[in-house]
């Protein structure tokens, strides 16, 4: 497995678990009454890395195919 296909499934869990932290430490903030903490694009850049790495999946395996 090349180091894209191998990178997709790792960068997605990451997003998907900094994002429920995030909605975590939001509800929490929401029931103590404490300050609410400054939401981060976590899932638009979570896309965009995604993205990247399956232009750069095809990419690389059609220049890497040997007929």
């Amino acid at each position: 497995m090349c180091m894209f296909c191998a990178a997709l499934p790792v960068a997605a869990t990451t997003g998907i678990a900094l994002h429920g932290k995030q909605l975590e430490a939001k509800k929490q903030a929401e029931a103590t009454g404490a300050e609410m903490p400054k939401a981060k694009p976590i899932m638009p850049v979570t896309a965009g890395v995604i993205v990247l790495l399956m232009i750069g999946s095809v990419t690389y395996h059609t220049l890497t195919y040997l007929p």
